[in-house]
């Protein structure tokens, strides 16, 4: 016998596998883990407790989002920020999110953890970095937070330590020193990263960019990601304007800068990626760097289009992210995909890059990013993370080929999403979340952030 929670998701409409196996007959799900994929019309080997009929259902890995920036959700659409590049952009912002407090962290995470969870995403990786008076514990409440979504999350112990007075970009109340970064630093990874298959909390280190941290500290998380033996995050390579700044303040270029502070090396991923040439691409590959492709917040700045062939050529893991939530204003990684696909068909002036190529990079090439083998496809021995979306939507009306129709018809929401055997969404709904009551909250904790100012 299979035992107690056995499941049999049942003869899908369609199923993503993002790899070569064939599951058009289901999948059986043991204690969290596939143990059984069915071909058409196959009956699982053994009885099962329970069954669920998906043949109205479009069956995906669960979505990986591989960066964002949570607390970005209390500053979407802000007039201030409106029509401007990535530094202007920031020099707005960072005046506003130096208000941040406790209470609007807690909120913030679990909004961008509900919107990513309706939308099919069932692990996400976040890039927090800012740290003033006060928040001094902002990782320990995100992981607080997270408990109640019940998300896999990366929490990134982000950090700032070059303000304007030192020639950098945010302000000096933002920024900490860099001792304090690394010991805390630390004392998350003791306290929070889990190890092993089915992990739900892991911590990296992140130092935002080249623009708000010395050189010292991208050094030095770098050796201390290698002695604790996790990941590592930063932004790079987002505009020109950043590879301006390198030129200026260390005399070389991004990917040069990364391999003299010594993160060029595999357990590196970098959020963006776009301005490299062909010779820096081939560099990133043979040293096994992912990259976050962020369709929306790329469009949103004009930054620019990520690479993303040629890097997959050179060996580099493309995941997809969609980034701050004040950047893209909207945390839905099945419209992500799809942003994916067309900017990717508009970068290469090819319909080439199909629906399958985007629905790869939000699941098995996203899990390669943040260094997991245990998720982001369906096989045999992965989690029973899921994501499984209707097409009763009248934007599917007249559809043919459904999985292509989820991209191509503009899906926005699951209808049901699995993790680790574990329904998290039930006929489009958080079981347990009082949804409105969280929306309003964050309503009054965006505008209280905003009068801050004042």
């Amino acid at each position: 016998m299979l035992g107690a929670n056995s499941i049999w998701i049942k003869q899908p409409l369609a199923c993503f596998t993002a790899g070569t196996d064939n599951a058009d007959g289901g999948v059986v799900i043991r204690d969290g883990r596939i143990v059984e994929l069915l071909s058409a019309n196959e009956q699982p080997s053994e009885p099962v407790d329970e069954v669920f009929d998906a043949r109205e259902h479009v069956l995906l890995p669960g979505l990986i989002n591989t960066h964002h920036h949570f607390y970005q959700t209390l500053t979407r659409a802000l007039p201030c920020a409106l029509d401007k590049e990535l530094f202007d952009w920031l020099k707005s912002l960072y005046p506003v999110w130096a208000g941040l407090t406790p209470d609007m962290l807690y909120s913030g995470t679990q909004i961008a953890l509900a919107e990513l969870l309706l939308s099919g995403c069932t692990t996400a990786a976040d890039h927090h970095y800012l740290f003033p008076t006060g928040m001094e514990e902002a990782i320990d409440i995100q992981v607080e937070a997270r408990e109640k979504i019940g998300s896999r999350v990366t929490l990134t112990r982000g950090s700032m330590s070059l303000g304007e007075d030192d020639g950098g970009l945010p302000p000096q109340t933002t920024v900490q020193d860099e001792e304090v970064i690394l010991r805390d630093s630390e004392r998350l990874v003791n306290r929070y990263h889990e190890r092993g298959d089915g992990a739900f909390v892991q911590i990296a280190l992140a130092p935002c960019s080249p623009f708000s941290v010395s050189e010292e500290l991208m050094r030095d998380s770098a050796a201390l990601a290698n002695e604790l033996d996790i990941q590592l995050h930063t932004h790079l390579a987002e505009t020109l304007d950043e590879e301006a700044f390198c030129l200026e303040r260390f005399g070389c270029r991004t990917v040069d800068y990364l391999e003299r502070v010594g993160w060029l090396q595999p357990r590196t991923w970098l959020a963006h990626g776009i301005h490299f040439n062909d010779a820096e691409i081939q560099r990133l590959g043979a040293a096994g760097v992912g990259v976050a492709h962020c369709p929306g917040s790329n469009m949103m700045l004009a930054s620019g289009i990520c690479r993303n062939l040629e890097l997959e050529a050179a060996g580099v893991n493309i995941g997809l992210a969609v980034d701050g939530s004040a950047s893209n204003d909207s945390s839905n990684m099945i419209v992500e995909a799809r942003m994916a696909m067309y900017i990717q068909r508009l970068r290469y002036g090819s319909a080439a890059v199909s629906h399958r190529d985007a629905l790869r990079w939000a699941t098995s090439g996203s899990a390669a990013v943040l260094g997991r083998e245990d998720i982001g496809q369906i096989a045999v021995g992965k989690q029973a993370d899921f994501a499984l979306f209707r097409r009763d939507d009248i934007s599917f009306a007249g559809s043919h080929d459904p999985l292509a129709a989820l991209l191509l018809c503009n899906a926005q929401r699951a209808d049901r999403v699995m993790i680790g055997g574990h329904w998290r969404v039930i006929d489009g709904a958080i079981p347990g979340l009082d949804l409105p009551r969280l929306i309003a909250r964050q309503h009054e904790q965006a505008a209280a952030l905003v009068a801050r100012l004042h």
